[in-house]
Parts: C-alpha cells; sequence; structure tokens
C-alpha cells in the first residue's frame, strides 16, 4: 500500500518503472494506492497533478540520494540479536558522541562497529550518533538532512545502521540518534509541494522555519512525532538528541516537545525499556526537563553549554565573543547548572536564562567538546591535550551527565571540520562566505580567513580520526587517564550524586576544590605549582604523579588534578 499526505492536490499518481498508477483521495488529504508486485526494494517516486516526479516525505530508503527515487523498505524483514536488550537510563551514565563518516576511515556503519570494543573498555553507556538520513552530496554534518526517515546509504543505508545498534546493544552500548526537526537542509527538500509543511512567516539561521502551529499544523506535526517513534521503534534507538529546539516555533498551548514526551511515554511503555528524549537548546531553561504533571515539558534532559563554556576558559584562558561572560565562572555552573540563570549575558545584550538549582544534574548533558565547540572553530582545532586532561578530569568528577567527543579520549590531533558537499554552484560557492561571516559575529575577527572551503574534500578527509595515534606512548596515557577517570566515577556514588545542593566548591584565582561527599576534587588551573589546604586524605587518581598529600596539605604541580578520599 502506496500512501501520502497532499491535502491540496487534484490528482495523485505513484510512478513505478515509468508507469503511473492513480492514487484514491481518502480522509484527511490522505492518498493511497494499491499497486500489484510492488513490496520491499520497488523504486517509486510520486506526481502531484501530473508534475514533477518527487521522492515520498516519509521515504525509509534513499538509495540513489536526495534527488533519485524512493524505494519500499520493510522493517520487519531484518532479523533483530538484541532481545535481551531491556535498555539503559540516563542516571549515572556517560555518552560518547560520534560523526559515522569521519569516525573510522572507511566512514560507515560497519566500520564503527569494529571500533566498539575501544568504547566498552573506554566506559561509556550510550554512543551518541550525528543525524544520519540523506544530505546533498557524500559528506557532511547531517543538519542538511531532508529525507527525514531514511537512512544515508553512504554510511550503509537501513540496514547498516540497525546493524550498529544491534551490535551496541549486544555490547551493553545504548544508542542515541540526533535529530533535526527545526528546517531541512537547503537542498532537495521537496516536502513543500505535498503540503503546508512550513511556516512562510518565521524562519531559523539554518532556513524556513517547519509549520507547527498553523493551518494544516497538525498532520506536520504529526510528521515529526511519527518520526520519531520511528527511530525508537523499529531502529530499537534508546534516545533523541533534538537539534536547537530553541528554534522550533510554536504558540500551541500543548507545545510540540511535551507531545512528543507523552508520545514516547506511550511506546517505552509498549516496548518495555526506558526512551529518552534530550533537547539542544540555548534558552536556559528548566521547564525543558520539568515533568509534565509539574507544568513541563517532561524531556529527559538538555544540553547545557554553560557547563563547557566555563569549563573551556578555566582551562584554556580563551575569553574572545561568548566566552567572556564565563571567566569565574566554574564555581557557580558546578553548583548551579547555569551560569546565566537570570543574570545578563554581554554576548546577547541583556539577561538571560533562570535558575535551575532545582533540577537533578543528570538532567544536564555536559561535555568539555563536542561537534559543534570544535567544529565552529575556524580550523577545526581541538583542545590541547594538557587543557583537555584537566577538563577531563572535572567533567566526569562533576554531578552532570558526562558527553565526551570522539577521539578526545586519546587526545586526538586530527581536527573537525565544518564540512558540506552541496551539488547547487550556489550553495557550495555561498557556503565558506556565510561560515566566515558567522565567525566574525561570534569574535572569531581574525580567524575568518583561516577556514578551509567547506565544500573542498580535503577538508573532510582532514576531519577524520587518525586510529594509528593510539600506538602512541601519550596518546596511549591520556586515553588511560580517560578510563582511569571513568572507572573512578562508577566505583564512588558520591560522583554520581545529581543534588546540586551536595556540591561545595572552594576556589581561588587559579585552582578550586570541588567537595563531591567523602571527595575532594583538587585542580590547578595554573602553569606553576600550587599546595591547597584541605582535610586530611589521600589521593584516590591524580594526572600527575608526583601530587601528594603532607597532613591537610596538597601539593599539586602545575595544570594538573587530583581526586582525594578524606
Amino acid at each position: 500500500m502506496f500512501e501520502v499526505w497532499a491535502p491540496e492536490a487534484m490528482s495523485v499518481d505513484v510512478e513505478i518503472g515509468g508507469i503511473r498508477h492513480p492514487m484514491s483521495a481518502g480522509a484527511g488529504g490522505w492518498w493511497s494506492a494499491e499497486v500489484p508486485g510492488a513490496g520491499h526494494g520497488t523504486d517509486y517516486r510520486f506526481r502531484l497533478d501530473g508534475g514533477e516526479a518527487l521522492p515520498d516525505p516519509r521515504s525509509r530508503w534513499q538509495p540513489e540520494g536526495i534527488f533519485g527515487p524512493s524505494r519500499v523498505y520493510e522493517h520487519d524483514r531484518f532479523v533483530w540479536g538484541d532481545d535481551l536488550w531491556r535498555g539503559r537510563d540516563l542516571p549515572g551514565s556517560v555518552i560518547y558522541e560520534l560523526h559515522v563518516g569521519t569516525f573510522t576511515p572507511e566512514g560507515t556503519f560497519d566500520a564503527a562497529i569494529e571500533r566498539l570494543t575501544h568504547l566498552t573498555e573506554l566506559g561509556v553507556d550510550f554512543v551518541e550518533v550525528m543525524p544520519v538520513p540523506p544530505v546533498p552530496g557524500r559528506r557532511n554534518w547531517g543538519y542538511d538532512g531532508v529525507d527525514l526517515w531514511a537512512v544515508t546509504d553512504d554510511y550503509g543505508g537501513p540496514d547498516g545502521f540497525k546493524r550498529f545498534v544491534d551490535a551496541c546493544h549486544r555490547r551493553g552500548l545504548g544508542v542515541i540518534l540526533d535529530v533535526v526537526y527545526n528546517h531541512l537542509g537547503p537542498s532537495g527538500n521537496f516536502l513543500a509541494p505535498f503540503g503546508p509543511y512550513f511556516n512562510a512567516n518565521a524562519a531559523s539561521f539554518w532556513g524556513q522555519a517547519v509549520n507547527l502551529d498553523g493551518p494544516g499544523s497538525d498532520e506536520v506535526r504529526r510528521y515529526f512525532v511519527g518520526n520519531a517513534l520511528q527511530w525508537l521503534r523499529d531502529y530499537h534507538v534508546d534516545g533523541l538528541r533534538l537539534d536547537a529546539v530553541h528554534a522550533l516555533h510554536d504558540t500551541r498551548a500543548t507545545h510540540l516537545l511535551e507531545e512528543l514526551a507523552t508520545e514516547v511515554e506511550v511506546l517505552s511503555a509498549a516496548v518495555g525499556r526506558p526512551l529518552t528524549l534530550i533537547a539542544e537548546s540555548d534558552l536556559n531553561d528548566p521547564r525543558l526537563m520539568t515533568p509534565r504533571e509539574a507544568g513541563g515539558y517532561g524531556l529527559a534532559a538538555a544540553w547545557n553549554d554553560d557547563v563547557h563554556h566555563a569549563l573551556h576558559v578555566a582551562v584554556t584562558g580563551e575569553r574572545h565573543g561568548y566566552y567572556d561572560d564565563f571567566a569565574g565562572a566554574l564555581a557557580k555552573v558546578l553548583t548551579a547548572g547555569y551560569y546565566h540563570d537570570g543574570t545578563y549575558s554581554s554576548f546577547r545584550g541583556r539577561s538571560h536564562g533562570r535558575p535551575a538549582r532545582h533540577v537533578p544534574a543528570y538532567r544536564f548533558v555536559c561535555s568539555a567538546q563536542n561537534h559543534d565547540q570544535i567544529g565552529n572553530r575556524a580550523t577545526g582545532d581541538r583542545m590541547p591535550s594538557e587543557a583537555l586532561r584537566l577538563a577531563a578530569g572535572l567533567l566526569l568528577t562533576s554531578p552532570f551527565t558526562p558527553m565526551l567527543f570522539m577521539g578526545e579520549e586519546w587526545g586526538a590531533s586530527t581536527p573537525f571540520l565544518f564540512f558540506t558537499d552541496h551539488v547547487e554552484p550556489q550553495l557550495r560557492e555561498g557556503e565558506g562566505d556565510r561560515r566566515r561571516r558567522e565567525f566574525v559575529g561570534h569574535g572569531y575577527d581574525d580567524w575568518a580567513e583561516k577556514a578551509p572551503d567547506p565544500g573542498e574534500e580535503s577538508t573532510f578527509l582532514r576531519s577524520k580520526l587518525d586510529w594509528d595515534e593510539l600506538d602512541d606512548d601519550a596518546h596511549r596515557a591520556h586515553l588511560d587517564w580517560y578510563r582511569a577517570l571513568i572507572a573512578l566515577r562508577r566505583a564512588h556514588p558520591e560522583l554520581t550524586d545529581p543534588r546540586l545542593d551536595r556540591v561545595k566548591v572552594e576556589y581561588g584565582e587559579t585552582w578550586l576544590v570541588v567537595h563531591r561527599g567523602t571527595l575532594r576534587v583538587a585542580a590547578n588551573l595554573s602553569p606553576i605549582p600550587i599546595t591547597v589546604r584541605l582535610e586530611p586524605g589521600h589521593v584516590l587518581l591524580a594526572s600527575d604523579p608526583s601530587a601528594t598529600v603532607k597532613g591537610e596539605e596538597l601539593f599539586l604541580p602545575a595544570r594538573s588534578l587530583a581526586v582525594l578520599k578524606v
């Protein structure tokens, strides 16, 4: 059965092998047709009112890319091997974010499966996969997706993604998928001819906003909710990271996020495993994670960039752009979650956010690095290893849900650059200029000319991880530090205690001591050794072995961190 929503069309045909089959109009603008002999593997397109042949808005398979035909894909044909998987909850977990195309030299799901043992030995609990729908060309971060129900064949297609999820589950790893519902890519976006998918009066930085509250928006909302449920149900994914929810224009009494959380809760009960929704939001609004019965949207968690910014400034000293607000902010974010909780934001030119001290800290997903914070630097450069060890020590002993970005665990030297592969000349030529203007707007004035062309294949290839670095002693030592920190987090419940009111921070200009129950996390952020006074105790873990305790004094070498039991 072929079905499509096209409420304004006078006639709709499904075209298979050059033959057009008329579809019948049904209730609510839906059209349908039975085509004998069609099934799994059949290529098809739709024609509205005899016009251009278009791919299915709900295409599950686009083997020839965004401009090719849709192909019938039957989910039930895949044989799963994760029958014993009962899911994984977010509290106490560590997330690992990766981009499939640059995670391995091959850039495929099957190649990523071969590296899962590395992740289990590292000790992480969830793998967060950047978006996987088809995009223009063969290389992209994934946020320019248009066939939102499909999986790009460049990575391995729908079966390839299922093999990856299945392999993760067999190894005890949950899978979170990054999805984009606030806009569609500028190339290959064929939704508009089918119906009122877009809001003519609203836009985001990335393009025209989707229609969530105007005429015809009931079915548009079902398009996105149904998409979310597909990943969780048919691909066995354990959670979704919702991209830039602050760009969702929705004035309804029940916001799309609340509706989505409700539907996901119903599905969770049906499949018998926890399902997690994590929002990326620039709003600093705890209502996103507040339970629905308390007047919130009921999401599980949200990304917290304030923690990233405070960590970055503390360990690198960078102060350009929005970082300038976060000098000296580390103590506050470790005890309050948000730094801007009603305070003035110089970058925005206004006050921003609201208090969130009452929110369990595991509901904040925090990182020292992620795809945005690296990739939005002109040269895609990562944090220096010495600074990263300090940041990781503070993050992995914090009350938040830590997230690592691929390669940081061994101090990868490869950049993660912004890359695209637009086929239209005007999009390809304009992308570099748009990025340079963005750098200037964020305070990267002297970096604007350093950014490589996003459309050059070399920009993509340079961003691939170099796994041979693990043969180097320095990179192995860096990896051992990450493994030890995650193991320490597992061994001491105080470190996963999500109560922000139980976190106390003492600090000076170049040092701080974080109190986590009977543990003390002491960090020297300066380039010279220091001595810190604290209760008598013994060192459990230190980034520099010369860190020592004598009575009530802890000696900390330059730019080092130690965890003590007192």
